[in-house]
């Protein structure tokens, strides 16, 4: 395979990758317009739970050994506890400051990174981390907001959740035979079994939903979690995990952008600025580390001395 061909790959795997956070841009404008309001863990439950089952159906393969354990704390981390944690913050927080603590996950992702796959972050990409919440903060936060301690942990301990689930997906990869789509439908099982009790016995009985609720909840299953996880797995299966944590940064640059079209909600020039300053983050994160030359060519070049320097001035 050429490098040209490698890095069609690599880029057109980054490209379906992002349509996730762009997708999940959308949660923040389908939940205000379609949904119940103060529900937030009935919809994280059903976000989670319908979607998996029906993925495990289709794929018709289920965890063993080894692997039902970690995809326990797989589904909990990227999405039994993420869920739950997110809402949280949104609820305790304006929208503003919790957009801002979302946008630390490709942070934490350095640093577990760093730990967990022996990754260490280069000044690249905590540049590129740091320039993405400084763009994220210009978008979504406001000069009025207010802190909340407890919704401040929560948020900061989701983006920590999201960030390990995310590195730990990359490090315990998949069993053999088993594609991205089945290891989707054990994630979302899992973590909506978790969430599952803790709907019921803090939110109790489900709303009555009409029929903009249950197209939103249908589209928040199909297109928000089945589809767009299926493609961050995917894509955490085939390109380094900080790459597609730093995709993340997308999503409160889709939300906004999806509100200034869909809710006529205004964008300031500030705003505008921080939209191509969170891309700029976006971009940079993707950037791979230059490659060390293999051992074999090194060695090559050790042992050939100056006789192949002087055939190559001769060649030249």
């Amino acid at each position: 395979m050429t490098t040209a061909t490698r890095s069609t790959g690599y880029a057109g795997t980054l490209a379906l990758t992002a349509i996730t956070p762009i997708v999940w841009g959308s949660t923040y404008a389908v939940t205000t317009e379609f949904l119940p309001p103060d529900r937030p863990l009935f919809t994280a439950l059903l976000r989670a739970l319908p979607a998996g089952l029906v993925l495990l159906a289709l794929t018709r393969a289920l965890p063993h050994g080894h692997w039902i354990g970690r995809t326990a704390v797989l589904g909990v981390l990227n999405i039994g506890a993420f869920f739950p944690l997110l809402f949280l913050a949104a609820y305790r927080l304006p929208g503003g400051v919790a957009g801002v603590l979302g946008a630390v996950v490709p942070m934490f992702a350095l640093a577990f990174a760093a730990v967990l796959l022996a990754e260490a972050p280069t000044r690249r990409t905590v540049l590129a981390g740091v320039i993405g919440v400084v763009g994220v903060a210009l978008v979504v936060l406001r000069g009025n907001a207010e802190l909340d301690a407890i919704g401040v942990l929560a948020g900061l301990t989701g983006a920590a959740s999201m960030a390990a689930g995310t590195v730990l997906t990359k490090k315990w990869g998949r069993p053999d035979g088993v594609g991205p789509l089945a290891l989707t439908g054990w994630q979302l099982t899992a973590g909506g079994l978790f969430i599952a009790p803790l709907a019921v016995l803090i939110e109790g009985a489900p709303p009555a939903m009409d029929g903009r609720a249950i197209g939103g909840y249908l589209y928040l299953g199909i297109v928000g979690t089945a589809l767009a996880y299926w493609l961050w797995f995917r894509g955490i299966s085939r390109v380094p995990a900080t790459s597609v944590a730093f995709l993340g940064l997308l999503s409160p640059v889709s939300a906004a952008v999806i509100g200034w079209i869909a809710l006529g909600q205004a964008l300031t020039v500030l705003q505008i600025l921080g939209l191509v300053i969170a891309l700029a983050g976006t971009v940079l994160g993707q950037i791979p580390p230059k490659s060390p030359p293999a051992a074999g060519d090194a060695l090559l070049t050790r042992h050939s001395g100056g006789r192949s320097r002087s055939r190559a001035l001769t060649l030249t």
